[in-house]
């Protein structure tokens, strides 16, 4: 009879423990929208991240990452997370450039960095991550942390080893600071859709392209007909924020804050990092292939395109207050640094 009992008391508890956990739901949970498609590396990293953070919070917070346009379209996130329609997104700021240009500023100022690290750097401890904070807390979004992708290569058919390599290259850029920036270094700007940049590069109709970093363009197979492939690239590295609803921000306790601000930063390295790798696979095999040479662009060439850039920094500084700020504070970093 007792053993009865004990066992009964047993189960008792055994059900309630499940009972209970069903019960017990995460006292957070949210819905973020990225800029990637799902498979991607990027897309891969940020839902790792979300189930690591489900694991550092106990269960408290759970975060469902779903890829690009599954809720709205990727140029309308920031309103969606601002209205709470998303409680938070990773994506490219430079969507939200018709809103303020200081979007496109942080978002790709082209020419600026030679490697991710740089630019985490500007944004962790340079002054960045106040900037975007100032930018987009009136939307009512807060910044968490910075993702960047890393250097973009630069498929070309012609070899540039130097700036002067630049000059009549008819090249694919999208409109704005980079296509500016190629017109003032020489080349010949045509404003081509990243669908194109396969079919134009094989046709002739472009030299070369401003499109993504090494890894993607081999897979894409575009050194078949750009077979000079800049890499380290000299030109682009865009930033992803990873942001969240202010409101919610702000009604947050303190060791959930911190634990999404350590996981972000954690992230940021693991993205840098494990793309960084993938180029330098994808570097290794093209090494092998006898019709593929990789130009490593030297220093000083790429301190003079950095100052050509700037010239187009200093037009963009006077289209807002904020890219006044942005501009005195990336080239005060970079100066500092020898990098100009």
């Amino acid at each position: 009879m007792l053993g009865k009992t004990i066992k009964s008391l047993a189960l008792g508890a055994v059900a309630g423990l499940v009972m209970g956990g069903t019960a017990l739901a995460a006292e957070y949970e949210w819905t973020f929208q990225a800029s990637e498609s799902a498979g991607e590396p990027q897309f891969v990293l940020k839902q790792e991240w979300a189930k690591k953070v489900e694991v550092m919070t106990q269960g408290r917070v759970k975060v469902d990452f779903l890829p690009t346009g599954a809720v709205v379209p990727h140029n309308q996130t920031l309103d969606a997370v601002g209205a709470g329609i998303l409680q938070g997104k990773s994506d490219d700021p430079s969507y939200n450039a018709g809103k303020d240009p200081a979007f496109a500023m942080m978002g790709n100022l082209v020419g600026a960095w030679g490697d991710p690290m740089e630019f985490l750097e500007w944004m962790k401890y340079g002054g960045g991550e106040d900037l975007y904070n100032k930018l987009v807390e009136p939307y009512n979004v807060h910044l968490i942390g910075t993702l960047v992708t890393g250097l973009e290569s630069f498929p070309s058919s012609k070899p540039i080893r130097t700036v002067d390599d630049l000059k009549g290259l008819k090249l694919r850029a999208p409109e704005g600071m980079v296509y500016e920036i190629f017109s003032k270094a020489g080349a010949a700007p045509v404003n081509l859709p990243g669908s194109d940049v396969y079919t134009a590069l094989e046709k002739n109709v472009i030299d070369a392209a401003d499109y993504t970093v090494l890894a993607t363009n081999n897979d894409m197979g575009l050194h078949k007909f750009a077979s000079y492939p800049s890499y380290p690239g000299f030109h682009s590295l865009p930033m992803l924020d990873f942001s969240i609803n202010k409101d919610l921000w702000d009604s947050l306790p303190a060791d959930i804050k911190e634990i999404l601000e350590t996981s972000v930063d954690q992230l940021a390295y693991d993205m840098a990092l494990t793309l960084k790798q993938r180029d330098i696979k994808a570097a290794a095999e093209i090494r092998k292939n006898p019709d593929i040479e990789l130009v490593d662009m030297a220093p000083e060439e790429r301190a003079k395109f950095r100052n050509i850039a700037k010239e187009e920094w200093k037009i963009w500084a006077e289209k807002s207050e904020l890219c006044g700020e942005i501009y005195k504070s990336a080239t005060e970093f970079l100066s500092v640094r020898g990098l100009m």
